[in-house]
Parts: C-alpha cells; structure tokens; sequence
C-alpha cells in the first residue's frame, strides 16, 4: 500500500497483545490489520474520523479493543451497528474471513473511508451501507449486532429490534457495566449477560455485554 507508513513499534504490540490475549492470527491477517492502523493514521490527519490520536495507543485502542470480542461473536453474518472509521468491523473482518460483516453508519465521511479500507486491504466479506440504522431494512436479518459506544442499551434494543435472528446476540462494548440499562431490557425479557475483556495497554474497564431473547 502505496503511502502507508507504519510505525517500528507496531508489528510488536499487535503480535505481544495477541498473544496475552489468546488471539492466533496469521502473518497476513496481521499485516492486514497492520495496514489498515496505518490507513486510520494518514486519512485521520486530515478528515479527523477517531479522537484516538498517539501512534502508541492505536493497537491497543483500536486494533485489539476490537478483537477483543472476536470468540464472542457468532456467525456467519454479521452487523456493526455505528461503525464509524470501522471499528470494530473492519478487524473482525480480517480475522474472520468466513464471515459477512455489514458495516452500518450514517456518516458520509467515515463510511467513504471504510469504502476505501475495503478496496485497499481486499476485503471481500464486508460490505460498506451509508443509512441511519432505524430506517435501514435488510433483506436478512443477522446472527450478530454489535456496537461500539454507539447508544444506551435499551436505544439499542428498540432499535436493532428487527434486525436480530430469533436466536441472535447483540453485543454493545461498554467500559463499567451499565446496570441500571441492564435492568430495564431485562424488564423486557432480554436475556443479558455481562463479560469482562482483557486488553493490553488499555486501562479501564472494558465490558461486553450480550443481549439475546433466548439463551445461546
């Protein structure tokens, strides 16, 4: 990739923090994410799409925060809800060849870079669609919805309504576990349970939490 320019300390962090994560990815898929990391960088500069900003923080903040869900989501298809410059669809995708991720935001600028991530890195399993999540209508609902920092669960809920399986998850990263959300889409018959993710080099806390109308 013509341009990019990634960063001496980068390969480490990725391959040390896959590691202490249980995460095995091949040299490629690496690279891959490598790429895309540095892609992030250069158009950042100029079309301010991610607060995240220190080249030091970029893996962990964005490459691994967003792996850090990959053993919780099930296939094959997949929705990222507010994907924003990707993320954390664009890293599943990578990792997760096999499946068909839609990539979901209203946002013209951030979806005409995930358009351009997908031409540059070859991803064939991902789709880019530019509509507000309320007034979009797929012709196949999904296994999995997930979102990052993208509204209060229950604004979730209402609004994914009809795009779940009957047996599918929806997934929100959050950072401390919202209880009180918790309670009221349990007051609606949703089955959630919380899960704590371990990043490298991301202090805080970091949660999924997994909502389903019937256990999985």
């Amino acid at each position: 990739m013509s341009g990019t320019e990634i960063l001496p300390s980068w390969p480490g962090q990725l391959e040390q923090g896959l590691a202490r994560m249980g995460l095995k990815l091949e040299h490629g898929q690496q690279q891959r994410l490598l790429d895309y990391l540095a892609l992030l960088a250069r158009w950042n500069r100029t079309f301010n799409l991610t607060a995240i900003r220190d080249p030091n923080e970029m893996v962990s903040r964005q490459l691994l925060d967003s792996l850090s869900i990959l053993p919780l989501i099930q296939g094959p298809r997949v929705l990222d809800v507010g994907t924003g410059p990707g993320l954390p669809g664009i890293p599943l995708a990578i990792a997760r060849p096999d499946f068909h991720l839609i990539l979901l935001d209203s946002n013209g600028k951030k979806t005409r870079f995930v358009r351009q991530a997908k031409m540059e890195l070859g991803l064939e399993n991902l789709e880019v669609v530019q509509e507000r999540v309320e007034s979009w209508r797929p012709q196949e609902c999904f296994d999995t919805v997930t979102a990052r920092a993208f509204a209060a669960l229950p604004k979730m809920i209402d609004l994914t309504a009809g795009l779940l399986r009957e047996s599918g998850l929806l997934l929100a990263m959050k950072g401390l576990v919202p209880r009180d959300e918790i309670e009221q889409i349990r007051a609606k018959g949703m089955v959630v349970e919380s899960v704590a993710l371990e990043v490298p080099g991301v202090s805080g806390e970091r949660h999924a939490i997994l909502c389903s109308r019937v256990k999985s």
